[in-house]
């Protein structure tokens, strides 16, 4: 018996086409985080900021009739950003100062990398996070994610990701998060 082909096919979006389908990109987000409906009208205006960012990118992966059955995005991480001035409050308390701006200098912030429960365990994440590190143009790469064992926790491990900060709790958030990094170009 023969696999069934992939259908997915990824794409960059602009933020104007991310805002047309902003509302199909939360509901993926909401679906695949097992997040409350309501977080989409929590979170429509901070992606919609994400969007006017320095060098904000978006990938997503379609499915049958255009679909969305994956997304990631991510921006060039600064100073005065929330998370950015979160994971910097959390370094010092554990890092030289040397080590926490080598770190916080030149990133890409990984912010979202979501994919619908049904499309997941064929690749798609990888895929996805593979398409969206081409081209970027700084030296890092910076992401947060829950603790514990996940999909997504094992993908980052596979292509490299190390820890920078470990058993973090952002503001409002009682989880215990990890900051990964690693080194740009993916391999």
């Amino acid at each position: 018996m023969t696999a069934s082909p992939r259908l997915e096919r990824i794409v960059e979006m602009t933020a104007s086409e991310l805002n047309v389908r902003l509302g199909e990109a939360l509901a993926l987000y909401v679906t695949a985080m097992n997040y409350p409906p309501g977080t989409v009208e929590q979170r429509a205006p901070m992606w919609l900021a994400h969007m006017m960012r320095e060098d904000w990118r978006c990938v997503v992966a379609l499915g049958e009739q255009d679909e969305l059955v994956g997304i990631g995005y991510g921006y060039r991480g600064a100073a005065g950003q929330w998370w950015h001035e979160q994971v910097r409050r959390g370094l010092m308390a554990v890092s030289p100062p040397a080590v926490v701006d080598d770190w916080l200098t030149d990133y890409f912030e990984l912010t979202e990398l979501h994919v619908l429960p049904r499309a997941q365990g064929r690749g798609l994440g990888e895929d996805l996070l593979r398409r969206l590190m081409e081209g970027v143009r700084s030296t890092r790469v910076l992401l947060s994610t829950p603790e514990g064992p996940s999909k997504a926790w094992k993908l980052y491990r596979r292509v490299g990701f190390v820890d920078v900060l470990r058993h973090y709790q952002f503001t409002g958030d009682p989880r215990p998060f990890a900051v990964l990094g690693r080194v740009l170009p993916l391999a």
